[in-house]
């Protein structure tokens, strides 16, 4: 795990900053996660193919270094460059979420936001989580799901329902929102296969 060493002397956290790039080449989004990598201290959680025939690298890192990462990697593909984005001061429950490293345990309420976009979908995780106290359980992005992404999270249903809504909000600005939905109590079986 690639830390920036510059960040012990900021109050930012190493991860706080993080950027998407998308290409409608594969081949140049390969070079561009490698060319990433060579460019800025930053850390590769996602870089793969994404449906249909795109490519998407998400990475973390202190916000220079991101934003130095994302500028580089648009300037190596520029023509096939779909989209790129930069979240700086990311909530820390979203790259969690989305290397699908968290527990869970017992649910009061299951909420989960549906988009036609990575870059909205992972925008509307960090603002449910901002909104209230929520927690993010997983991301997935665009992997076997026809492009789309969706986030679950968990939580009071009030909170729940109050993320939901921001985080939906994001998304249906941009035209992007697929569905939202508020499960109180879910049963274990949903979860099992969910999660």
């Amino acid at each position: 795990m690639m830390r920036n060493q510059n960040s012990q002397f900021t109050n930012e956290r190493p991860d706080s900053a993080v950027g998407i790039i998308e290409f409608s080449s594969i081949a140049r989004g390969i070079e561009a996660a490698d060319h990433m990598l060579k460019t800025a201290e930053i850390r590769l959680l996602v870089s793969r193919t994404i449906c249909p025939g795109k490519h998407m690298s998400m990475i973390a890192g202190d916000t220079a270094a991101v934003r130095s990462a994302i500028d580089a990697a648009a300037e190596l593909g520029e023509r096939e460059v779909v989209d790129t984005f930069m979240i700086p001061n990311l909530h820390p429950d979203v790259i969690p979420a989305v290397e699908g490293t968290v527990m869970y345990g017992q649910m009061e309420a299951l909420g989960i936001i549906e988009s036609f976009s990575v870059a909205s979908l992972i925008e509307a995780a960090d603002q449910a989580a901002k909104t209230a106290k929520v927690k993010l359980l997983e991301i997935r992005l665009a992997m076997a799901i026809g492009g789309k992404a969706f986030v679950t999270m968990t939580g009071q249903v009030a909170a729940v329902r109050a993320a939901v809504e921001a985080g939906a909000a994001k998304v249906s600005a941009k035209g992007l929102l697929v569905n939202k939905v508020v499960i109180a109590n879910p049963r274990p079986e949903v979860m099992r296969d969910l999660i």
